[in-house]
């Protein structure tokens, strides 16, 4: 638990705090495989361990590299792939260039490490070992995320650098997104615009073999806090889409509740991934009271029926009989604050898709937005008003009239919020 006492101390005792974080204190100790041991041994071990992302194989008390649970279930999960690997080792589904660090590395270099390592460090963790280099256990990018966010707000120095830091990794995060929507959609656009630098919107797009899925995120603050707490969202994201969890938007944003939940200190729960929650939460309070709106989507290519569920973010759309905008209303519940409860159940809302229905998600940037002679909010009548005289032309058009009809009615007044704007015809 980190000492009040230092929290307390000037400036100059920043960097005893600073000392306190390194590699070590994000270390998981785990149970690892050898290479001797078999694919089957792995898949009975990841079930056991419903909770484990990655797997070291270790040889000789040396790592050589790491199993993740995605890649590896995807793997197995082909035809005939349990038959042909059941017995084989397990290195034939190993990363054997996962991130390897030494226990007393600073936690500003193992960011600098992560970042260059990529997006798939920070999703399935890192190996963490001895001065000796052998194998003590893992890190999770998760946790990293946390200790840095902790940092930032205690070291102004490292704000500054931060910010640079962050929007390589938030637009690296977003870059996979944007590629698997060119692969889905054909007239569409996809405008992400922060406030300042960096921002707390954020968008998600994945591919599947029956459809994709889409969320549109707008998570607490903007800057840097904000931008901490999308890379946060994007991890459990990715851990939470998995197998038919997809095709159930309202079930995905009440398993991210909880995570969030957790993960912020929200709640006490003993136990969990033996990780101090409180180690990372606020000075004061031991809590805090952040967490998203935001609006999901499973699209099932096949049968053209799209599955949405909203956490105060609504859906606009614009059927092929009438220019007439309709609105699929959320639950009027956030994703892990505070006064939504753990157990809250998000709705489920169906939608018929037909060939060039107009499909519309927006954060609040756009409809909170001070501005005109009344100097009033941009207002969703406005917005759908806009959607309503301009469907008929292509995405990248209506982006750019949507867009320049903020701005003008902005005008000098101050920017409030992120910007986060979509729309795609099916």
């Amino acid at each position: 638990m980190l000492d009040q006492s230092l929290l307390n101390k000037s400036r100059a005792g920043l960097s005893e705090i600073e000392a306190e974080y390194i590699a070590s204190s994000l270390l998981k100790v785990c149970s690892s495989v050898s290479p001797q041991q078999t694919n089957l041994e792995v898949s009975k071990l990841l079930e056991e361990q419903t909770d484990r992302i990655s797997v070291a194989v270790v040889e000789n008390d040396k790592p050589i590299g790491l199993i993740t649970r995605n890649f590896f279930m995807e793997g197995m999960a082909k035809p005939f792939h349990h038959d042909l690997f059941d017995r084989k080792s397990c290195i034939a589904f190993m990363d054997k260039d996962p991130l390897i660090v030494d226990q007393n590395m600073s936690i500003q270099a193992l960011s600098f490490k992560m970042l260059s390592s990529g997006r798939k460090t920070l999703n399935d963790g890192f190996i963490i070992t001895d001065e000796n280099g052998d194998y003590l256990g893992l890190g999770t990018g998760e946790d990293l995320v946390k200790v840095v966010s902790f940092l930032q707000a205690e070291k102004n120095r490292l704000v500054t650098e931060s910010i640079n830091y962050a929007s390589i990794i938030q637009k690296s995060f977003l870059r996979s997104s944007r590629e698997d929507m060119s692969l889905v959609l054909q007239d569409y656009f996809m405008h992400w615009e922060p406030r300042d630098k960096v921002g707390g919107d954020y968008y998600f797009c994945k591919k599947f073999d029956d459809g994709f899925f889409l969320a549109l995120i707008d998570c607490t603050g903007h800057g840097v806090p904000g931008a901490f707490m999308t890379l946060i969202m994007a991890s459990f994201l990715d851990h939470v889409l998995v197998e038919d969890n997809r095709h159930d938007p309202a079930g995905a944003l009440a398993i991210m509740n909880k995570k969030v939940k957790m993960a912020l200190g929200q709640i006490s729960e003993a136990g969990t991934d033996n990780f101090d929650i409180d180690r990372f939460s606020s000075a004061q309070s031991g809590q805090s009271d952040d967490g998203m709106d935001t609006a999901f989507c499973w699209i099932n290519t096949q049968s053209g029926m799209l599955t949405y569920a909203g956490a105060k973010t609504p859906l606009f759309y614009i059927g092929n009989e009438s220019s007439d905008v309709h609105l699929l209303d959320p639950d009027r519940k956030g994703v892990g604050y505070i006064d939504t409860p753990i157990d809250y159940e998000w709705t489920n809302q169906q939608l018929a898709l037909t060939k060039g229905m107009c499909i519309y998600l927006t954060t609040d940037g756009i409809i909170d937005q001070i501005g005109g002679l009344k100097k009033i909010a941009f207002g969703k009548k406005r917005f759908s008003r806009l959607l309503q005289e301009n469907y008929l032309k292509t995405m990248p058009e209506q982006e750019s009239i949507v867009m320049q009809t903020y701005y003008d009615y902005q005008g000098k007044q101050k920017r409030r919020d992120d910007v986060c704007l979509m729309g795609f015809r099916f």
